[in-house]
Order: structure tokens, then C-alpha cells, then sequence
């Protein structure tokens, strides 16, 4: 078996924060071969890896669909997240709902109220609490970025671009005058918690033809976008268990199997040092002991990494003859950034 692991802010550009030691990943990075290429975003590399050309825009919203049981067909969909904007002292600040407590009564009313008054224009389908899908009638011609990759961000510098970017702030504006006084904001508001008071626009498009070499057996991830490509793909894809054990009792012995490994991603983009910290040294634990041990007892054959968002990307592939390269002494991991 081949277990592949994609790691999003794992040796982010700009980190300022202290490395925790993670002996077992530690020794897989030093023992072996690394590969460095152009830094890019997940989103821009998993496309890429499954098929998709360099150019072409990720259809997030068809594939978000695909992944949590709907049928997307030939219609062009749109991720429409709910979000909070967050007022500083400058600028409103892009806030996800993964970064808060957002229940799915909650945001199926919120869409409700939504799809009622722009019955004409689109049609909500908030397939996740925290991650919705919009069906529109015909691809916009914007440039957009992912919910994630402006967590944290300013709005204003995020905005879609392009030559319909003018109705689609026009339509932003309108949706967050509607949800002002929506009762679940309302609610929230009581209870000092943060309102969903935006959607954020990205991915639009209808799926892509079919991939022809699809390089991976199955594919493990919390993010629906893999698991849609996967099963567009006609592969196996499932949620992320708690550890490589688990996932290990699971997958067949042989073949290429991708895990996305995202937990990292979130609390670096908000600044949350200390659940970054914590999510790393988690990581360590749950899964990469257990990997470099499966490693040293042939239960898998080769272990690969992608670190994308560093100053340079980074792949760094390790078989289990590579576990006798001694001299390649472990380094921590601030010696990759």
C-alpha cells in the first residue's frame, strides 16, 4: 500500500509559530527523498492531482453536491458558505463557519429564507451546515477563491473579479441585508455567538468530463471537494477517521490511497496559534506514530507527503529501506520552512 497524505498549513509561508517536537514525522521528512515545486493553494493541487488542467476553474459547488449524496447532472453550481464578516477597527474580517458552532436547523433555515426571496435568481442547497451549495443558471465570469483560502482575510481584497463581479457584490450586499434581522441571527446575537451575516461565492462550474487516470484507489477527507473528485472518478471515498490505525483496518492492502489531512489550515489562516499547536501535535499522535510504525512493519510500502504552502511546495516520499539511512539525522520541522 501507498498512503499519500496531503497537509495544508503544514509548513505554512510566514509561520511564526513554534514547531512542537513530532519525532515520528520528523524522521520520515529526514529519511526520505524530497521533491520541492512551485508553492500553490490545496485547492489549486488537488485539482490538479485529480485530472483537472492548470487553467481550468475547480466546479467546488458540483463537486460539494456530488460528495455529500446529490445529484449535480449537467446544472452549473456555485459554493455559497455561510460566513461571518467580523468588524475591526479598518476592515471586515472573513470568518467561516467552520470556526464556529453552526447547527444544521440553523442553517436550513437561513437558506430557506434566502432561496424564498431569490427564487428567480438561484436555489440554495446547504447540503452541510457549514458548507452550502447554490444552483444558478449559467456560469458567472468571475474570478473567485475558496472559503478557505480567505479565511481570516480582508473582504474587500477577496471579493470576486471579473466581468460580472459588479451584480455579484450587488448580490452580497442584498443577502446580508437579509439576514440582518433573520430570527436565527437574532438568537445568536443573545447568546454572544457569531452571526452568519454573509454567504462567500466560489466554484462555479458543472463537473468535468471524466478522468481517465485518476491516480488513487480511494480517497479519505473531511473536504468534499476530494471526495468528490474521487467519486466522480468512480473511486472510493469516505470520511477521515479519527487515526491512521482506524483508516489503515480499512483500506485494501494494495494500491494508492490519498488522505487529506486538513485540521491545520483553519486555525493558522484565524491566527489561533494554540489550536494550530494543538492540531499538530494531534496529528502527530494519531497519525504519523502510527504511520512510520506501519512503515517499519511493511504494512504499507511507501509513505508520501505534500506540504503545499510553504515558500517552495514540498513532496517528500519514504520507503521503509529509506528507515536505515542513519546519518540523515531528524530535523525539526522549522529546518523545511
Amino acid at each position: 500500500m501507498h498512503a499519500e497524505l496531503v497537509l495544508p498549513a503544514l509548513l505554512p509561508r510566514g509561520n511564526e509559530t513554534p514547531y512542537p517536537a513530532m519525532p515520528a514525522l520528523e524522521l520520515l521528512l529526514a529519511r526520505g527523498r524530497r521533491a520541492l515545486d512551485e508553492r500553490r493553494s490545496y485547492e489549486q493541487w488537488i485539482g490538479e492531482a485529480c485530472g483537472l488542467g492548470e487553467d481550468d476553474a475547480l466546479p467546488a459547488g458540483a463537486l460539494t453536491l456530488l460528495a455529500e449524496g446529490g445529484a449535480p447532472g449537467d446544472a452549473v453550481w456555485m459554493r455559497a458558505d455561510p460566513v461571518h464578516l467580523r468588524l475591526g477597527r479598518t476592515d471586515l474580517t472573513v470568518v467561516p463557519a467552520a470556526a464556529f458552532a453552526l447547527d444544521s436547523q440553523e442553517a436550513a433555515s437561513l437558506a430557506e429564507t434566502l432561496n424564498v426571496h431569490f427564487a428567480t435568481e438561484f436555489e440554495l442547497h446547504p447540503v452541510r451546515a457549514k458548507h452550502w451549495c447554490m444552483r444558478i443558471d449559467a456560469a458567472p465570469r468571475l474570478s473567485t477563491r475558496p472559503t478557505a483560502e480567505v479565511a481570516g482575510g480582508d473582504v474587500d481584497t477577496n471579493l470576486p473579479q471579473g466581468e460580472d463581479a459588479k451584480h455579484w457584490h450587488a448580490l452580497m450586499n442584498e443577502i446580508q441585508m437579509l439576514l440582518h434581522r433573520h430570527p436565527v441571527n437574532e438568537a445568536r446575537q443573545a447568546r454572544g455567538v457569531p452571526e452568519v451575516n454573509s454567504v462567500w461565492f466560489w466554484g462555479a462550474g458543472k463537473l468535468p468530463g471524466k478522468v481517465a487516470d485518476f491516480r488513487w484507489r480511494s480517497v479519505t477527507a473531511d473536504d468534499p471537494l476530494a471526495r468528490g473528485l474521487a467519486l466522480h472518478a468512480g473511486r472510493s471515498a469516505q470520511l477521515l477517521p479519527a487515526s491512521a490505525e482506524a483508516w489503515l483496518a480499512q483500506q485494501p492492502a494494495e494500491g494508492r490511497h490519498l488522505v487529506v489531512l486538513d485540521a491545520l489550515r483553519l486555525p493558522f489562516a484565524m491566527g489561533d496559534t494554540t489550536g494550530w499547536s494543538a492540531a499538530l501535535a494531534e496529528l502527530e499522535t494519531r497519525w504519523f506514530a502510527p504511520l512510520l510504525g506501519a512503515l517499519r512493519a511493511g504494512r504499507i510500502g511507501m509513505f508520501t507527503l505534500h506540504a503545499l504552502d510553504g515558500r517552495e511546495a514540498l513532496s517528500v516520499e519514504t520507503v521503509r529501506g529509506d528507515l536505515r539511512r542513519f546519518w540523515r539525522r531528524a530535523k525539526p520541522l522549522s529546518a523545511y520552512c
